[in-house]
């Protein structure tokens, strides 16, 4: 969420940069500068209103003192009056204060100055391809295909217990997720970040902190009886553990990882972009959070971006990195870019991980700051990456290493799986 002092003092520049999402956000600027007048003056008439009833209860006092009762029992009814009056004005602010936050949730993060303009995915910037593309044959199947010849992949199975979007994983199937699982988890640990199990439903308050809710376009599952929801990404939760938080500058940075299954409603549409591994309704991901110092952030997003950049040459994957467009952008986020992996068999990107600093737009909202060197509070910045996404980094192993005498097990994987291919 935008702070109303950054509305005021840069409303121009503000309004330029949001243009790059392709919003004309010069009316909802508008509108949160008037309704921040209105509190602001609400605010001013409420203290002078209090002002006025304590002073005039301690001239009470002092009347009883010097014996003047019937003075005091005066100015008493106009306490009462006094009463009302900021009991009313209480609640018009409250009311107010309510309403200009409705409006800020309306306003997207202001997209960082090198961030590229563009409607789609198609206007992403791409910043960098490296590895290895592999040759495959003509006979090379598609990982859906791979499934169900080697039986490690069941979507027939999970669409029977739950519904399309649902795989079930199967023996070597199963393992290699696992493996793949640890392996990400052990390389972000090694990094310094901390291992965290984290809850796989939150509250209301947790995903407004992080800018899920409001659910624009009801992607969350909704657990409606307790009023909870599935996460659609360990962000969530990871992020909402400094919800309401001070820290000490000096514990700056801090980083967390976290394994947890994601859920998201999205249907997307038909066809073979979306079939097998390549768009689920419950998939597992591995999640790393960072809390930042306002000048480091930056830094430490390229920092991030390196990080996934290992894994993916670990993995021996060829892969590119995008710089997304304003039109790309998600809600919160001020600059993302997106890792995609080749899939071969499909001959297409897929999409593995996204890593986005959202400077203070979720610490603003979940009022996470850190006691500066002058003594202040001062809000923190967040950022969060996946390390990795694994549906489709495992559609991509199966298809990239496939062979005529089966699937081959990327080097880096052999030990946590315990077995060099599946055949």
């Amino acid at each position: 969420m935008l702070q109303v002092s950054h509305l005021r003092e840069n409303s121009e520049d503000i309004i330029k940069l949001l243009a790059i999402r392709n919003l004309d956000a010069k009316l909802m600027i508008e509108d949160v500068l008037n309704f921040d007048e209105e509190r602001r003056q609400l605010q001013t008439k409420l203290d002078s209103t209090k002002a006025e009833m304590n002073s005039i209860s301690k001239e009470i006092g002092n009347l009883f003192k010097s014996g003047q009762a019937e003075k005091a029992n005066e100015l008493k009814a106009k306490t009462s009056e006094l009463k009302e009056i900021i009991k009313f004005l209480e609640q018009e602010l409250n009311e107010k204060a309510k309403a200009l936050n409705t409006l800020l949730y309306k306003i997207p993060n202001v997209p960082n100055p090198i961030v590229p303009k563009g409607n789609s995915d198609e206007d992403n910037l791409e910043t960098l391809r490296d590895g290895k593309m592999p040759n495959l044959n003509d006979s090379a199947l598609p990982h859906w295909e791979l499934a169900k010849k080697y039986d490690i992949i069941d979507f027939e199975l999970g669409n029977k217990i739950a519904g399309a979007g649902f795989p079930v994983y199967k023996g070597k199937g199963a393992r290699l997720q696992r493996a793949l699982i640890a392996y990400f988890l052990d390389k972000n640990t090694d990094a310094g970040y901390s291992e965290y199990q984290l809850p796989h439903l939150v509250n209301e308050a947790s995903g407004f902190g992080t800018g899920q809710l409001p659910d624009k376009e009801g992607q969350m599952y909704h657990v409606t009886e307790d009023n909870l929801y599935l996460i659609p990404t360990a962000e969530v939760p990871g992020t909402n553990i400094f919800r309401d938080v001070i820290v000490d500058e000096s514990d700056l940075p801090i980083g967390i990882t976290g394994y947890t299954p994601c859920f998201r409603r999205e249907a997307g549409s038909y066809g073979a972009h979306v079939r097998g591994l390549n768009r689920l309704h419950q998939f597992d991901k591995v999640e790393i959070i960072r809390v930042e110092h306002p000048t480091k952030s930056y830094e430490a997003l390229d920092n991030m971006v390196s990080h996934v950049q290992e894994i993916l040459k670990e993995l021996k994957l060829p892969y590119r990195i995008l710089r997304l467009c304003g039109g790309d952008l998600t809600f919160a986020s001020a600059l993302t870019y997106d890792f995609e992996v080749f899939s071969a068999a499909q001959e297409r990107w897929l999409e593995v991980s996204s890593v986005s600093n959202f400077e203070t737009y979720q610490s603003n909202r979940l009022k996470l700051r850190f006691k500066n060197s002058d003594g202040k509070n001062e809000l923190a910045h967040t950022l969060n990456g996946s390390s990795l996404a694994l549906p489709r980094i495992l559609a991509s192993i199966l298809e990239n290493y496939q062979t005529e005498n089966g699937i081959k097990i990327p080097d880096v994987l052999v030990p946590y799986t315990g077995f060099n291919i599946i055949n």
